[in-house]
């Protein structure tokens, strides 16, 4: 029985030990943009230029030909275009995943760009001063109707365009930027910085405010802050449910609950100012300031964790219409599947065999949890 124990102690001991941050092999400092473009993820460094990993972070490679600055301060990725945003140099294009890039300034008064969005074929470009849209694809570049503002972040919402800015915070437009109106509303921090949007869910993160939260259009703001320790927001994205936020000192935080609570999670994470995030299918990824670039799972942040205490098959895997379960325990148990962001697809019981239809699934992945009164086990697998 020692024997057991000791055993089940360090299989916990791995997966506590596998549950952390890694800092990927781009360890150059200053990460201001990240992007995810299918298996391929680009970042943008402050002086470094961008740089693209095929492999999760193992390794990386410079795509800087045509790049003639290499203060890239924003990436956007509108299907098989790719965009940089310079400090100082405008805006460059690629077509061919970095391969080469082209300035695209026709139009620009101001070359130094902070944020991209896109709405339907129109491109936004935030300056330092003002908004620019450009109707086909960043060829020409027109100054839109909010001017006079240093313009930190876009997002579109419907048919709405959002603008966060450094010291006048948030403006809406419902006309493609011919005109613009404050929504201020509640929103104590007018220094925003980031944005991310979930539905009708509107998060801004601010310099100092900390998170607010909007369900209507911004007409209104609610500060959501309860558990934060580190009210400077640099970085905001969501997976599903799941609310990530970088912070400017403390890491990183999560919200599973609409960010009515915050907590930090950062095991493993050496550098505690986050500018930028991008998240992939399993994976989320933080680009530091004085580091690179980390990784880390995002089942793991949520604690779901594989393991075997019970024997399970589980086949075909990846399956496309049907998955079968088996196990070796006599014992009813709970079956469950349920998918990345957390949401349960599918419960039943088990008793050594079941044969799940799995044809509605959407393409992902997916974990299986088989559990009795004493034992726990969880399984990945994939549909196809």
């Amino acid at each position: 029985m020692k024997k057991i124990y000791v055993l089940i102690i360090v299989l916990l001991l791995m997966n506590i030990a596998k549950a952390q941050w890694v800092l990927t092999s781009l360890d150059s400092s200053y990460i201001r943009a990240l992007a995810i473009k299918g298996d391929t993820i680009f970042a943008g460094i402050n002086g470094g230029g961008v740089f693209l990993s095929t492999n999760n972070g193992t390794s990386w490679t410079a795509v800087n030909n045509g790049l003639t600055n290499l203060n890239i301060y924003s990436l956007a990725i509108c299907g098989t275009n790719i965009f940089a945003g310079t400090a100082g140099g405008g805006v460059f294009l690629s077509t061919n995943n970095g391969t080469s890039w082209t300035p695209l300034n026709n139009g620009l008064t101001n070359l130094y760009i902070y944020p991209f969005a896109v709405s339907g074929t129109n491109l936004f470009a935030g300056s330092t001063n003002e908004v620019f849209i450009s109707p086909n694809n960043g060829a020409n570049w027109y100054a839109d109707g909010l001017t006079g503002k240093v313009v930190q972040t876009l997002a579109v919402v419907d048919s709405n365009l959002f603008a966060g800015t450094w010291g006048s915070g948030v403006f809406l437009s419902t006309n493609n930027g011919t005109s613009w109106t404050a929504v201020n509303t509640g929103l104590t921090n007018t220094q925003v910085g980031a944005f991310a949007t979930s539905g009708n869910n509107i998060f801004v993160g601010t310099n100092g405010g900390g998170v607010f939260l909007s369900t209507n259009n911004g007409m209104s703001w609610t500060a959501k802050n309860n558990g934060l320790t580190d009210l400077y927001i640099y970085s905001l994205a969501i997976s599903g449910s799941n609310i990530f936020i970088g912070t400017n000192g403390s890491g990183m935080f999560l919200s599973t609950n609409n960010g009515d609570n915050w907590t930090a999670v950062n095991n493993g994470l050496t550098d505690m100012f986050m500018f930028s995030l991008a998240i992939s299918e399993t994976n989320i990824y933080a680009g530091g300031v004085i580091s690179g670039v980390w990784r880390r799972s995002i089942s793991d942040i949520l604690g779901i964790t594989e393991n075997n205490l019970i024997n399970i098959s589980i086949y075909p895997n990846p399956t496309s219409d049907n998955l079968t379960i088996e196990t070796t325990s006599a014992k009813e148990q709970k079956l469950e599947i349920f998918n990345l962001i957390g949401q349960t697809v599918y419960t039943s019981a088990i008793t050594k065999k079941a044969v799940v239809k799995t044809g509605a699934f959407a393409s992902g992945v997916y974990f299986i949890k088989l559990s009795t009164d004493k034992e726990t086990v969880v399984k990945k697998f994939v549909k196809e």
